[in-house]
């Protein structure tokens, strides 16, 4: 638990924070049960940060009033940290020391994969600038939604156990991963089947994985709706569909396929208007089947919508149901790993060449195969209910572009060094940026700023002609 001096302004700073979806500040003569309702209420959405020690807005002067001892603190830190159930875990905790105005205490609180409580049974969730208590199903949800809860384990009341023993699509699939067992047998031993009121049933990944149209099985909507969409704008109207949107229904794993197949397909013969010319609109297939696998096998089945492609005429916008799960944040997401699914992952993985075969590599991959194509890294979003990933027909700058932009920028004592435009680019080779600082050198557009620097220390600026 760290104490720290305000850092330069930072008393201003605090002041100045609006309280919103990640913010709060609060009085520290707040109740410590209250406090604790907001604290398991940003751990249950997105996550944030609260400061102990600032009164509200409304009060013109002498806003910041911190505790006088750090000690005065304790009961706070117990309720929140210590009777939240369960315990939110890597809080940050630190007070800031503003001398005769007391320490302000400073809670960092993590997106938590978990549902918490607060001591008394209740739960909350951060909703913009407020904390909303939630019950019954909606925790349920919530459950679904972080993946503390597992909904591909749910069973089935109308399907039953010996329906499977002459399903093709299961039996093909126990070819293919050459299993001998018995059908009932390999379906408990695949963790396929759950307890309902002590009798076995299938239960909902059992039947995205094996039923023939499992859109028909589950009681919420599981297809995949594609859109070819003749225009660019963000918004469109009917009569900008190229064609009625189709619907892919089926297995998991062939739906993904399908899916696959027909977005070449719109996309073939597809041009875009780039600088009065005609560009064939090309997207690296690797890219479109690792966002499409990705929205497939990590999409929240418990939510009554489709998975939604639209191909417009410049992008491709894949909609997948769901928030980001677990602990996954916009931040992260590169970085962290965490299924939703992770029976479904595990059992589509499980066939030879899987089409998850790049298995927790799949934006990484999406991304790198953007960058080799030329273009723009994907942009992901999350929305209200579910992921949004969008890869764009849009040329990545040129390193020399890149190069001459940050020069160009704000300062005119602006330099540049390989290092920096290997950050700036997500370029790693060092010798095609080399490459481009020789070309701009010859183009007299820059020039080293010492000669006789070493190579680690070699820098460059733009050549001034005024």
């Amino acid at each position: 638990m760290e104490t720290r001096q305000p850092g330069k302004d930072e008393y201003n700073k605090l002041l100045e924070i609006n309280e919103d979806h990640f913010n709060d500040l609060k009085s520290k003569d707040i109740k410590p049960s209250k406090l604790q309702e907001t604290f398991v209420a940003f751990a249950n959405a997105d996550g944030g940060e609260i400061w102990i020690g600032v009164e509200d807005p409304k009060i013109e002067k002498g806003r910041l009033k911190g505790f006088q001892t750090k000690e005065e603190a304790n009961d706070i830190l117990h309720t929140v940290l210590e009777l939240t159930e369960p315990a939110v875990e890597n809080v940050d905790v630190e007070f800031i020391d503003f001398n005769d105005q007391g320490f302000v205490l400073h809670l960092n609180i993590p997106k938590s994969s978990k549902v918490h409580y607060c001591s008394n049974g209740d739960c909350f969730l951060r909703i913009n600038a407020r904390k909303e208590k939630i019950k019954g199903d909606r925790i349920t949800q919530l459950g679904y939604a972080k993946g503390a809860l597992v909904y591909e384990k749910q069973p089935i009341d109308i399907l039953e156990v010996d329906e499977y023993e002459y399903n093709e699509i299961l039996f093909e699939y126990m070819v293919r991963v050459k299993s001998n067992l018995d059908v009932p047998i390999f379906l408990k031993k695949q963790r396929l089947l759950s307890l309902r009121e002590k009798e076995l049933k299938p239960n909902v990944a059992c039947a995205l994985l094996f039923e023939e149209e499992p859109q028909a099985t589950l009681d919420t909507r599981c297809a995949i709706k594609v859109y070819r969409l003749l225009t660019s704008d963000d918004s469109y109207k009917r009569e900008q569909l190229k064609e009625a949107p189709r619907t892919i229904n089926g297995p998991i794993e062939s739906q993904i396929y399908e899916a696959i197949k027909l977005v070449h397909e719109l996309l073939k013969d597809t041009s875009i208007t780039v600088n009065g010319g005609l560009e064939k609109l090309i997207y690296p297939s690797k890219a479109i089947h690792e966002i499409l696998v990705n929205a497939v096998i990590h999409r929240d089945y418990s939510l009554n919508d489709d998975i939604h492609i639209r191909i417009f005429d410049n992008r491709i916008e894949v909609i997948s149901p769901g928030k980001l799960p677990g602990y996954i944040t916009l931040n992260n997401i590169y970085d962290e790993r965490f299924s939703r699914n992770p029976n479904i992952v595990r059992l589509l993985h499980n066939l030879p060449d899987p089409v998850n075969h790049d298995i927790g590599e799949g934006l990484d991959t999406v991304k790198n195969e953007m960058k080799k194509a030329g273009l723009i890294d994907p942009i992901i979003e999350e929305l209200d209910n579910s992921v949004k990933i969008t890869i764009q027909h849009k040329k990545l700058a040129s390193l020399e572009d890149i190069i001459l932009n940050y020069l160009s920028e704000d300062s005119k004592n602006r330099t540049i060094t390989n290092r920096l435009v290997r950050e700036l680019s997500g370029e790693d080779d060092v010798n095609k940026i080399k490459k481009a600082f020789q070309k701009l050198r010859k183009l007299e557009k820059i020039e080293p700023v010492d000669e006789n620097a070493t190579a680690f220390n070699y820098s460059y600026r733009m050549i001034d002609k005024t």
